[in-house]
């Protein structure tokens, strides 16, 4: 039995080859083909004749022989990297439907799979129908039907409307615009569901074109015309993400992603972006040899820019529902424009573009299909399973693409309440959707009986409820998940009740040292004297003027002075007591901030210049800032480092080298070596001979940045380091 073709038929005898040449668009196709065996590539040539025999005297639109259609149609499928019996059944896709050809006679010659491929991606056109809309829902309805048997019909068919799209111009305006939707609405859709990327974002670009061919001209010569500036920039970031990833010793291959004008148009078009907003965003994407590669080579590229807070996804330990895994995170690029990479295998990304065409199981040596292929052909199942009560195949179609396009999940309460939530919804969402005060003590969820964690996604009829506690809080990470606005200003209102809490914490220690500079306190102060003087400044309790004193509204100083003489308790002169220094520690919040003038860091001598409406600032006491302070000494702040103080602080350093190739490179993983990240490399100044760079790099204190400096004055390249 020849490999690849079914028990059920003998391989066909060898036709004898005629003396016409072998037309271009069928050596084109045997090209592509060449991964097949050798004894199988005759196979192709035959099922050519017999289609071209079948389809004699046809042509199509544009003046072609009917036969060019189908062969492209194999071409597609070849290059995809199909088995010979799908491609057989591509090339004869169309002759039971329009050619005297039966199935019987494909059946005998090239087998009952093929026959059956053919059969399942046939319309139903020579039945009767009242309109063309419900022949092509029956049409759909038993293409389906047909897939649940065989994955490859869905193949064959989605590569037939792929030539079709790409040969659309030799149709009518008003035929062009019909199939262009339906491209769009269902063939798009399904691609994407099977995990077909490339397949999905030519069917959507074509489509596009041929239902606003004015926008998708105007959107693709704006691409064209992308300013030498954003190339350069690009090449940038290319390089330094290189650089990271070579240093971490990753064998890696990266190219940047291109953006279609469908997906630009579409993110315009739904996210209310114009155009240059959309485009200003870099795109990349890393492939590594293993798993264990791909969370090396995020770490690789987090160590270069800065990671977006909430937008990383991990779709390698979760795949996305058509199998598709990749890790995604956004970085905060050295333009201000953000940085999108994807970081996935070899493997993973073959399947990211083919989806279940990726080492398709019918593949000579395949242990069995891919995680593309089984969810796919559960997915199929489960919905026609679903829907074999549908009344009709309208409302079959209908349901089809409620299923393609899931915009909403509909959930109940343990009451029977329904909430509807979007797409991706969590269970937190849920909780906040409840009420808000069930979201901010949400600890775990129970779905359908089943305790799970708040970030499990829900689908639609299932019965959520939300175990909460009094003590629990919104936590930072929360932002992470939820997909509702709702619960996401729910969550950042209850965070800065937090970061209030630590101004409260840093106000009254400050107003605690100014009092007993005066020889009082707190605790000393009448009762009533001090409601009274919050009431007459407004303030609702005590916490809220502590927190302004905190935030820069009030002097500590000038705050103790107005409660001594309110209180009456203000002697003559002011006591001689020195007042103690504020101890910082690096975990309080944004009521105390780092100059970006002089970048102090632990170790480093310091002052704090209080701020009106940003708290305390701090200072180095060397920074050249300091003389225009001296002006406002009551907005001096005696701080000082708390022996316990952590965390990673920004500062610079000015490099002089020789300018070499792959001189920064070396700089670049001197500091890596140190454990210190670097946040953005500049070129001061450059010639042929030498250069000066500014490295902005985090350190933990100065010993750390002693230890950086050391580490850089050991390369031969470097004439001197110096901060700045």
């Amino acid at each position: 039995m020849t490999p690849g073709l079914s028990a059920q038929a003998s391989p066909p005898a060898p036709v004898p080859v005629p003396d016409e040449p072998v037309p271009d668009y069928v050596l084109d196709l045997e090209k592509a083909a060449s991964y097949l065996p050798a004894e199988q590539l005759p196979l192709l040539r035959e099922a050519w004749r017999v289609g071209a025999a079948a389809h004699a005297g046809q042509t199509r639109k544009s003046g072609e022989p009917y036969i060019t259609h189908p062969v492209a149609v194999a071409k597609v499928l070849a290059e995809l990297g199909l088995d010979v019996e799908t491609l057989i059944a591509a090339i004869l896709h169309d002759t039971i439907e329009d050619t005297p050809l039966r199935r019987e006679e494909i059946a005998e010659r090239f087998g009952e799979n093929v026959a059956e491929l053919v059969d399942g991606v046939t319309k139903l056109d020579k039945l009767k129908f009242r309109d063309r809309q419900e022949a092509a829902a029956e049409s759909f309805r038993k293409m389906l039907l047909a897939m649940a048997r065989d994955l490859r019909v869905i193949m064959i068919k989605l590569a037939d409307r792929l030539h079709n799209m790409r040969t659309l111009g030799a149709q009518s305006r008003e035929a062009r615009v019909r199939i262009a939707r339906e491209t769009l609405e269902i063939y798009a859709p399904i691609a994407q569901r099977l995990g077909m990327s490339l397949v999905k974002s030519e069917l959507q670009n074509l489509g596009f074109r041929a239902l606003h061919p004015w926008r998708h001209a105007i959107i693709e010569k704006h691409i064209r015309s992308q300013p030498v500036m954003r190339r350069e920039s690009m090449a940038q970031v290319e390089a330094k993400l290189s650089q990271g990833l070579a240093r971490e010793g990753l064998e890696h291959r990266l190219v940047s992603r291109v953006k279609t004008p469908w997906s630009i148009y579409n993110k315009m078009q739904g996210e209310g972006k114009s155009f240059d907003q959309v485009m200003d965003v870099f795109g990349f994407r890393v492939v590594v040899k293993t798993v264990s590669d791909c969370y090396r080579a995020l770490g690789a590229v987090h160590a270069q820019f800065k990671p977006l807070d909430g937008r990383f996804r991990d779709f390698i330990a979760i795949p996305k529902a058509n199998g598709y895994q990749s890790l995604h995170t956004v970085l905060f690029g050295p333009y201000g424009s953000p940085i999108e990479v994807q970081i996935r295998t070899e493997e993973m990304d073959l399947i990211a573009e083919r989806g279940i065409a990726a080492h398709w199981s019918y593949k000579y040596g395949s242990d069995g299909p891919n995680s593309a292929q089984s969810r796919a052909h559960a997915w199929i199942v489960e919905l026609i399973e679903s829907q074999r009560a549908a009344g009709s195949s309208l409302e079959f179609l209908e349901n089809v693409k409620v299923d393609l396009f899931p915009d909403e999940v509909y959930l109940f309460t343990p009451k029977g309440r329904i909430l509807a939530l979007p797409r991706n919804a969590t269970a937190l969402d849920f909780a906040y959707a409840v009420h808000t005060d069930v979201g901010n003590q949400a600890v775990a969820a129970r779905v359908d009986k089943k305790l799970v964690p708040l970030k499990t996604k829900l689908s639609s009829g299932q019965t959520v409820e939300i175990i909460t506690a009094k003590s629990a809080a919104p936590k930072p990470q929360w932002l992470e998940f939820v997909v509702t606005s709702k619960a996401r200003t729910a969550i950042r209102h209850q965070l800065k009740q937090l970061e209030h809490e630590d101004a409260v914490q840093l106000g009254h220690r400050m107003l605690d040292r100014a009092l007993e500079a005066m020889g009082s306190s707190l605790e000393k102060l009448p009762a009533q004297r001090l409601e009274s003087f919050l009431a007459e400044h407004r303030f609702p309790r005590l916490e809220a003027f502590l927190a302004e004193i905190a935030l820069g509204n009030w002097m500590p100083s000038q705050a103790a002075q107005a409660l001594m003489a309110y209180a009456e308790l203000r002697g003559g002169a002011q006591s001689k007591h020195v007042q103690e220094k504020i101890l910082i520690n690096g975990t309080e919040g944004g009521v105390v901030s780092f100059a970006n003038c002089c970048q102090p860091i632990p170790g480093d001598e310091i002052m704090g210049y209080h701020t009106a409406g940003k708290g305390v600032v701090v200072h180095r006491m060397d920074c050249p800032n300091l003389v225009e302070f001296r002006k406002s000494p009551e907005r001096w702040v005696p701080i000082d480092w708390d022996p316990d103080v952590t965390g990673d602080y920004d500062t610079s350093l000015i490099v002089d080298v020789e300018n070499h190739t792959g001189v920064l490179a070396q700089l670049a993983a001197a500091v890596a070596q140190s454990g210190s990240n670097i946040d953005r490399v500049d070129y001061l100044d450059r010639d042929s001979n030498a250069a000066q760079l500014r490295f902005a790099i985090q350190v933990r204190n100065r010993a750390h940045l002693a230890e950086v400096i050391r580490r850089l004055r050991r390369l031969n390249v470097v004439q001197s380091v110096r901060r700045q």
